[in-house]
């Protein structure tokens, strides 16, 4: 398998499908290719050798060996995420073959396999889930990651048993429960534009045995790299600020009993944008990096975002079975204000766009498992969520003129005040049975039904002048679909397992809350829906381990935003496809050494997208990269100092831009990054050097339908120090 992986990719490379991959592809392939001629080298001979240990995951809702379970898993346990320095879900992404994260104003989007977040339901394909509390929301989608244990990235659809419409994957944040005896960790960061980070995580026994408490806290800021030269403004534009505070309690009153009460406050301040604002008749290419250091910009540009969430999950094991309750809580205030034009330009002075919302969800999932181990295992339960998202205002301040005589009429603003209830019903299950010693049968479904209802008004009035509204919507829609899952795995060596794996994947529909005119219909899109098809094998070798994987995909419905003459409505293009590769490897030829990598290599098109005056039929999707490759080499020495360096290579890909016909599909060249880090560690103590983005790479990170274009961080330098009791 793992040689058919190589041709197929050299095939690819060779056809200039995906472009030129670096140098950096070469290194996979050689550890790939390389690792079992490692096996039997001097390592081994020396004894040496450092053999990897069993990892445990709970993709499956119940605990498993990563080989055994039939789909493409990522795992980044503590180690990995302290030695990489991986602080964010950003990070977590970057790690993860054909996967992309994006940031700019309002937003922190996800790509995966060509999935990119909903228009109007502003879901990520990707969500979190930690604690048992889902995040999918391009606002806030971010976690501290200073008490996980590990963190499980699933790859492919996961709505079988995860209630909340992951089409993509899911990030399952596991986090550390306390022991007896309490321990923890404080560590501070200092670096370049004055970014300084600083943690807390605690926890121990209230009453041995059965009362224990977690505390996590964790503050940072930054002053960011550009400056604003407008007077009476702030000169630190993009600077930012945000703490995290987890609280958590678990009881076991008995041996079969557990509670676990958890407790999150989160508040973000981000100023500005990490790019620039460019006027309409312009492209993104007559645009640098360069150019947004130093900007004029008269008004405030900042968001605010504040979450709370609160889980209880309740376990009681049986002899047989295990039953868990979850009920969590989140809600989410988001406060956005932003100069009108990214600039100053005096016919938009003192003008601003704005969007102000709030969220509050409540889940309960009820969900009743076997214990076994091995032989058949199965889970099954009922979920239900109920959701309420509150449109403060959304829209923009601008100056109007007449559209005959362009005489200048004044400024006015266009805003929208919508609320939209949400109710989803839920049953699922999935089986795995063993047949044949070496083979099991997994079979799972998901029935959902999901209710929506849309109540918004669309206001256009001169600025500071109340007064009725213009266009008014109310609708109300109720979708049902099932989600099934199956697969065949094959374990026909020892630690070695290959699978084929056939799963639909679904995006929920939903109604605009922007809308200015038309009907229901005209404001209503469908679900999108995927059929995924997968084959991998996964394995280890005594030295290193290795997962490989083709995938291929038939997307439906995309959610999209068009044009009908000067409205805009929500839609759906009607067909995609994706299709690609993805390798993995890790290999420790010695102690103290780790050579790891990963290469995914993507090709997603549109094949039928009416985009209101014409087709998009053929165009590459927005946002997908052609290649994803990342590898690393680490090395501890046995008297404490350690070194890593880390490079990697995002492939040529593609932005939507629906406000001009001169550029509607930009284009980002492949880019490659390289970051390091060196550090001592004596005792109790770690001391560290980091440098991110070594090259001082210029690349854009996002480019928005606010005419907004997104940079990835410049080159920086940091100091670090982490105790541990």
């Amino acid at each position: 398998m793992r040689h058919d992986v190589q041709v197929w990719c050299a095939n690819q490379l060779r056809s200039g499908k995906w472009g030129q991959v670096p140098m950096v592809l070469a290194l996979v392939v050689w550890f790939s290719g390389g690792a079992a001629w490692a096996n039997e080298g001097d390592a081994e001979a020396s004894g040496q050798v450092s053999v990897l240990q069993t990892i445990t995951v709970t993709a499956n809702k119940i605990e498993e060996d990563i080989i055994d379970v039939p789909q493409s898993i990522t795992v980044i346990n503590e180690i990995m995420l302290e030695d990489k320095g991986i602080k964010s879900v950003a990070d977590v992404i970057r790690e993860i073959p054909n996967m992309k994260a994006s940031s700019g104003p309002m937003a922190s989007a996800v790509n995966f396999r060509g999935l990119n977040p909903s228009i109007f339901t502003n879901n990520n394909p990707v969500v979190i889930y930690i604690d048992g509390v889902a995040h999918s929301g391009i606002e806030g989608f971010d976690a501290s990651l200073m008490n996980a244990e590990r963190v499980e990235v699933l790859r492919g659809p996961q709505g079988t048993l995860y209630g909340k419409d992951a089409i993509g994957g899911v990030i399952n944040i596991v986090t550390k429960r306390p022991s007896n005896t309490w321990q923890g960790k404080v560590e501070t960061e200092y670096g370049s534009f004055n970014s300084m980070r600083s943690a807390l995580n605690a926890g121990g026994a209230l009453i041995d045995d059965r009362l224990f408490l977690g505390l996590n806290v964790q503050y940072r800021q930054d002053d960011g790299w550009i400056e604003n030269t407008a007077a009476g403004m702030d000169s630190d534009f993009n600077k930012e600020n945000d703490r995290r505070l987890n609280l958590n309690l678990t009881m076991t009153p008995t041996d079969r009993f557990t509670a676990r009460l958890s407790l999150t406050n989160e508040y973000t301040q981000q100023y500005g944008i990490n790019g620039i604002g460019i006027p309409g008749s312009a492209v993104i290419g007559d645009f640098s990096r360069d150019d947004a250091k130093k900007q004029e910009v008269d008004m405030p540009t900042k968001q605010v975002t504040e979450s709370n969430a609160q889980s209880m999950g309740l376990t009681y094991e049986f002899d047989a079975v295990s039953l868990n309750a979850v009920t969590t809580n989140k809600t989410v205030q988001f406060n956005g204000e932003y100069d009108s034009d990214f600039g100053n330009d005096p016919l938009y002075a003192g003008l601003v766009q704005f969007s102000d919302f709030d969220v509050d969800s409540w889940t309960q999932e009820l969900r009743l498992s076997s214990n076994a181990g091995q032989g058949l295992r199965w889970v099954g339960g009922f979920y239900f969520e109920a959701e309420r998202h509150k449109q403060g205002r959304m829209g923009m301040q601008f100056p109007d003129f007449d559209p005959v005589s362009y005489a200048y009429l004044g400024n006015s603003e266009m805003s929208a005040v919508s609320r939209t209830d949400s109710d989803t019903l839920a049953a699922f299950g999935q089986v795995i049975i063993p047949f044949a010693e070496q083979f099991e049968l997994t079979f799972g479904g998901r029935y959902q039904r999901i209710t929506k209802e849309i109540d918004l008004s669309m206001y256009y009035l001169p600025v500071g002048v109340p007064g009725p509204a213009m266009y008014e919507l109310e609708a109300e829609k109720t979708w049902n679909a099932f989600l099934p899952k199956a697969a065949i795995s094959w374990q026909f060596a020892d630690a070695w397992n290959t699978y084929a794996l056939w799963s639909k994947g679904y995006m929920p529909g939903g109604f605009n809350y922007f809308a200015m005119a038309g009907s229901a219909d005209d404001n209503r899109f469908e679900p999108q829906t995927s059929t995924n098809y997968e084959l991998g094998v996964k394995g280890n070798f005594g030295q290193g381990s290795i997962a490989a994987s083709l995938f291929y995909m038939d997307i439906e419905d995309i959610h999209i935003s068009k044009s009908i003459g000067a409205m805009y409505v929500t839609d759906n293009a009607k067909k995609a496809y994706s299709q690609g590769a993805e390798v993995e490897v890790t290999f420790r030829p010695v102690h103290g050494l780790e050579m790891n990598s990963s290469v995914g290599l993507v090709k997603a098109k549109y094949r039928d997208y009416d985009w209101g005056g014409g087709n998009f039929d053929g165009q590459t999707i927005e946002q997908t990269p052609a290649h994803s490759v990342r590898a690393g080499v680490a090395y501890t020495h046995p008297h404490g100092f350690y070194g890593r360096i880390d490079v990697s290579s995002t492939g040529r890909h593609y932005f939507y831009d629906d406000a001009t016909a001169l550029e509607p599909f930009p284009k980002q060249d492949a880019y490659t990054l390289a970051d390091a880090k060196f550090g001592y560690r004596v005792a109790d103590w770690d001391f560290y050097l980091y440098g991110r983005n070594l090259t001082d790479e210029k690349y854009i990170s996002m480019y928005s339908g606010m005419r907004v274009i997104a940079y990835g961080d410049p080159r920086t330098f940091g100091v670090g120090a982490r105790y541990v009791f």
